[in-house]
């Protein structure tokens, strides 16, 4: 089964766990078997593999993610970056000509898309693969899955099959409805559209092609910044005669905001927190290592990060974003494909950041323009590259690197450092790369 995962998001629903680096899909909240939390992304990575361990997977996302999918999912997982955001039809298509011309699949070969954070049980999966099989048989050019409504939504569009079939020809879609044009819909057997659909690569391939001038994936990719925003059911879906939608009444939830999320949570309190007796129906999400106690409080989510604190009743949480929109702030945490780094403190001439460097991985060899940087060692070993000269550093060693030095620090453990950058014009386009050369050890 070939599987692309559509990663977006602007992060700002799940504010302040989430930022523009790290979406709702990387915030680990959902409890593992042992004991452990993962996030949506590895949840459903997890699922796919259990379903069809033999499964490729591509995630199909934008630059600025691509380091925490390789932190969570590790190097092997595909990823075809988009270079800027274009809406989901230019990502099918240069997903689709990067599935072809770089993983080189036979273009006759059905892949599935779906969107990277749904919550869902392996059932949901297993209906890809019906999914996959259902459009390999060529009877439809597309074939959607459809999900069961639970309730009329204002939330997603409908799909109205021509008839009540598990698989049916599609007799039109509806936009988001008001909740009263939902109940008359469902009343006639509509389904929600969760954006999972399925065709033979060539189908989109060729549709890339009637919409877009471009020979393959790499010329598409220098183009992509051309391209206009559209999204694939306004170009292809909504179009297409023969089309056709798979029913799923299984478990489907859409974890879009922190009312709906903390539905999802195995525990009422993640991190530090407290709840007094006369709470009720209270979450606690705290990435501080303060503890956030709770009294009397009722339907309300609390979330505490170091880039804020949101202290919200769990229905109005769902209006959030032009709240947010208003906020201008340095992202305070993000995930890298080598670790993680967390700001502690900034100031007019200074930034100090923990920084966390997984075993056996390393920060690109670089220099800084404007700002000196020292590295305190907390814990862990491994070696420091400073213009070229080698060093072995455990806990306790300090180094010091001037404006315009060349350095990198590789971890032979997980090494854990306090990173102090000194300068009046601190940022983070201020970093220039180079081809690692050791010089002398």
């Amino acid at each position: 089964m070939n599987i692309v995962l559509l990663s977006g998001g602007s992060g700002k629903r799940l504010w302040p766990l989430s930022n523009e680096i790290r979406s709702k899909q990387f915030i680990r909240l959902f409890k593992t078997d042992h004991d452990a939390y993962e996030s949506m992304v590895q949840r459903v990575y997890r699922q796919i593999k259990t379903v069809d361990s033999q499964a490729t997977v591509t995630i199909a996302t934008s630059k600025a993610q691509v380091s925490a999918i390789h932190n969570q999912l590790g190097e092997k997982v595909g990823i075809c970056m988009e270079p800027c955001r274009r809406d989901t039809f230019p990502a099918v298509a240069l997903a689709a000509a990067y599935l072809t011309d770089v993983q080189g699949i036979d273009p006759q070969e059905t892949v599935v898309v779906c969107p990277v954070d749904p919550y869902v049980e392996d059932d949901y999966f297993e209906m890809l693969k019906s999914l996959s099989d259902q459009a390999g048989k060529g009877e439809a050019n597309l074939v959607l899955m459809g999900i069961e409504p639970t309730y009329p939504s204002e939330k997603y569009g409908y799909i109205i099959p021509k008839s009540a079939e598990q698989i049916s020809f599609v007799d039109t879609f509806k936009e988001k409805p008001s909740a009263d044009v939902a109940k008359e819909y469902i009343s006639k057997g509509a389904l929600w559209n969760g954006g999972v659909f399925a065709f033979k690569l060539q189908y989109v391939l060729d549709k890339a092609h009637e919409l877009i001038d471009f020979t393959d994936y790499h010329d598409l990719y220098e183009k992509y910044e051309t391209l206009t925003g559209i999204s694939f059911d306004y170009a292809v879906v909504e179009k297409e005669k023969k089309i056709q939608v798979m029913r799923f009444g299984g478990q489907w939830k859409d974890l879009g905001t922190w009312n709906t999320l903390t539905e999802a949570m195995p525990d009422a309190v993640i991190g530090k927190g407290i709840l007094n007796d006369n709470c009720e129906g209270v979450n606690i999400i705290n990435e501080m290592d303060v503890p956030v106690l709770a009294m009397g409080l009722h339907d309300v989510v609390i979330s505490a990060s170091p880039a804020g604190i949101l202290v919200s009743d769990k229905e109005q949480s769902s209006y959030i974003k032009p709240y947010v929109d208003s906020i201008v702030q340095q992202v305070m945490f993000a995930e890298k494909s080598w670790g993680s780094y967390q700001v502690i403190d900034v100031e007019d001439s200074s930034m100090t950041i923990k920084v966390t460097l997984n075993a056996g991985h390393s920060m690109n060899y670089h220099s800084h323009k404007n700002r000196d940087e020292v590295w305190v060692v907390l814990s862990g070993t491994g070696k420091t590259i400073v213009d070229g000269r080698e060093k072995c550093v455990q806990s306790g060693d300090v180094v010091t690197m001037r404006a315009g030095c060349r350095h990198t620090v590789i971890a032979d453990t997980e090494l854990k450092m306090i990173e102090v950058q000194l300068g009046e014009a601190i940022s983070v386009e201020d970093k220039q790369k180079y081809e690692l050369r050791v010089e002398e050890k």
